[in-house]
């Protein structure tokens, strides 16, 4: 999807359907293989806990769309950011609010399709940490690789498919766990913050954030 020439704009796209989990089984201990959602329950997710943004001077159909239970989300490396006195890169987001937490097992789980193309892209974050201002952001780069940040990769091969990605965060045991089509994939130490949250699709329980770099 190209406005003029795909040589002269980065388009970032995504499309996704999510799910939010709390853990009932305090016993509870996040393996390898087998269904990461096993002993969670549903946490009821309306449309009033979906926040969206997009580049603050054009219409939200112009960077969003729900159809058939999808979400999708794309920017343009040229558009403007989300309000006109951000300094932040533009995007186009999901935000999950009203389910803020800061005790528990919280699982987030979504599908994803990235298309080829896509670099710099951010999949999903955990909004709130100690140290910084997340807990964990998960990204696309070149040759569909994810990665934890810019840093470790998480998996590869993820363009024009889709993936299932589940996203375990235990506040109280300090861990965030990530697994992509039932495996896992990532662990590491949780950066503790005093109030952590899903944020958008910017992105899973997160919440989704798709914005250029």
């Amino acid at each position: 999807m190209c406005r003029s020439s795909c040589n002269n704009y980065s388009i970032l796209s995504i499309s996704m359907f999510f799910l939010l989990l709390l853990c009932v089984d305090n016993s509870l201990e996040v393996v390898a293989y087998g269904d990461p959602t096993l002993g969670f329950s549903p946490v009821p997710l309306t449309q009033a806990n979906l926040k969206l943004q997009k580049p603050y001077d054009i219409p939200l159909d112009q960077r969003y769309s729900y159809e058939h239970g999808i979400h999708r989300l794309w920017v343009y490396a040229d558009d403007k950011p989300h309000e006109p006195t951000s300094h932040t890169q533009p995007r186009t987001e999901i935000r999950i609010s009203g389910l803020d937490y800061n005790s528990g097992v919280w699982q987030f789980e979504g599908y994803g399709f990235v298309p080829n193309g896509t670099s710099g892209a951010t999949i999903a974050q955990i909004h709130g940490a100690a140290h910084g201002a997340t807990t964990l952001i998960l990204r696309i780069y070149n040759s569909g690789e994810m990665r934890y940040y810019s840093r470790d990769l998480v998996a590869k091969n993820l363009y024009d498919k889709w993936f299932r990605l589940n996203i375990i965060h235990d506040v109280d045991g300090g861990t965030v766990s990530v697994f992509i089509d039932g495996k896992k994939k990532f662990h590491t130490k949780n950066q503790d913050g005093e109030a952590s949250k899903f944020i958008g699709y910017n992105n899973f329980v997160h919440s989704i954030i798709i914005h250029c770099c």
